[in-house]
């Protein structure tokens, strides 16, 4: 076990570095000055278009597929992966994450409108999508699109599960009852049973109970924190300080690149966030709008809250608290002891709560997005349900491996997976952003004159062929 750990370990670290590090920066460069800074310049706009309605009741509407792709983002990362990235790191990976966060927003925008304009539609008229549709139809390489589905599979099924499910049973080892020889076996299972019985609803009763849920869980998590952090308003300039100076010690970064705050903000941001990850499209790409690029803004949104707001609390809460940090504490622990520092012991068990309520949002997420992979590489057909509960029972019984497993094991396989699929969707957003940057200029070329914006392909030069949706029906 240890010498595969140690293989998985270091093929984790050279995909992160130099791999990830230059295609990440690089692409959402590329895409933030490609759009001039359309998740920045746009921002009012895209948080007006949340509410939009789709035109027909039974149609997914934009926040509905935003509640989708944040279920997926927000999850156990905004807590144990924060924690984590500090306590390896340090607190310079907080400025990391933002700056990725900020970056990133604009890969979200370019793989959510490339969803929308290269959508399909199924025999009941509703939408789907994702990048494994935009690389065979934009760049006619069906095998690429398998590859990407089978990484999509492999970290939605395989290695988000697992982390998902080692974090949350490791909130519960600070209660006294907690025994490391028991405990994880009785956590993992009562977690797989009931992740098990919600996923025999389908795709549409996970919309509506992450709909319902996830704004919820985050708001009140960003409370709480909240109230933590004016707690400890005294700390906070010197918090401040401390991530700043951290995150520009270039001496002590480039002395242990793959474990300074630079890496570790990077992995951990990715994580959380997903931008440019090739996972939300296929969330975005159910949603009924009447141009592309309204999906690709309301996807910066949703970037914006699994960092800017939730990750962000999480850190400086844990910071401000003045609770000590470091590979010991790492993870649960010490966003633990940071809340006890005002609620006492009711601090874990919020934090326990948060988290049964992030983890089961996440892997609810999760599975949705299989359905497209899986149908996908069924030559676009839905599988068979007997294939589907089998499937079903393997994600079952990987949460359950996961509560029972070594923690490093459990990240090294989530950041491998994640990164598979990451490698290939950046590079071909990057190679279809022409494509996004005319629609974009359509866009607001129409809001300009005071239109609601309505996309048709020929306006920007596409053969309506490639295209299940976006015809001109004149």
């Amino acid at each position: 076990m240890e010498a595969i750990l140690n293989f998985f370990n270091k093929v984790d670290e050279y995909m992160y570095y130099p791999v990830l590090i230059i295609i990440l920066a690089f692409g959402g460069l590329y895409f933030t000055f490609r759009t001039r800074f359309v998740q920045v310049r746009l921002f009012g706009e895209a948080c007006k278009l949340i509410v939009e309605k789709p035109s027909g009741k039974q149609h997914v509407s934009s926040f509905q597929a935003l509640m989708v792709s944040t279920a997926s983002r927000v999850g156990t990362g905004n807590i144990i992966g924060v924690a984590t990235a500090i306590c390896l790191g340090g607190p310079g990976a907080c400025f990391w994450m933002w700056l990725m966060c900020i970056i990133g927003a604009s890969s979200a925008f370019m793989e959510s409108t490339l969803a929308q304009i290269y959508k399909q539609r199924d025999k009941n008229g509703n939408c789907f999508g994702g990048p494994a549709y935009y690389i065979e139809k934009a760049l006619k390489k069906p095998w690429l699109s398998m590859v990407f589905c089978v990484f999509l599979i492999a970290t939605y099924a395989f290695g988000f599960n697992l982390l998902c499910s080692y974090n949350l049973q490791s909130t519960f080892a600070t209660y006294s009852f907690y025994d490391e020889n028991k405990s994880p076996y009785i956590i993992g299972a009562i977690l797989a049973v009931c992740v098990g019985y919600c996923i025999l609803g389908g795709g549409k009763r996970i919309i509506r109970l992450t709909e319902k849920v996830v704004p919820v869980m985050g708001i009140s998590y960003v409370l709480i924190s909240l109230v933590v952090i004016f707690a400890n308003i005294k700390n906070v300039p010197s918090m401040f300080a401390l991530i700043f100076e951290d995150a520009f010690d270039f001496r002590s970064i480039l002395g242990g690149l793959s474990g300074s705050c630079l890496v570790y903000g990077i992995k951990r941001g990715l994580y959380s966030n997903e931008a440019g990850v090739g996972s939300a499209p296929n969330a975005s790409a159910s949603a009924d709008v009447t141009h592309p690029v309204k999906q690709g803004l309301v996807q910066t949104i949703s970037v914006y809250i699994d960092t800017m707001i939730l990750c962000t609390a999480t850190a400086l809460m844990c910071l401000s608290s003045g609770t000590e940090y470091g590979e010991s504490v790492s993870g649960a622990p010490y966003v633990q002891n940071a809340i006890s520092t005002v609620f006492g012991k009711a601090g874990p068990i919020f934090i326990t709560i948060a988290m049964v309520l992030f983890a089961f949002t996440t892997l609810l997420g999760n599975l949705y997005y299989l359905d497209n992979a899986i149908a996908y590489m069924n030559k676009k057909r839905p599988p068979s349900k007997r294939f589907m509960k089998i499937f079903y029972i393997f994600c079952i019984a990987v949460i359950f491996v996961g509560a029972i497993i070594p923690m490093s094991f459990a990240w090294t396989m989530a950041d491998i997976t994640m990164g598979g699929m990451t490698v290939i969707n950046i590079p071909c957003c990057l190679i279809l952003s022409g494509t996004v940057a005319k629609a974009l200029k359509d866009f607001e070329k129409q809001k300009k004159a005071g239109k609601n914006p309505i996309f048709k392909a020929k306006d920007i030069g596409l053969d309506e062929n490639d295209l299940c949706f976006w015809k001109d029906e004149k």
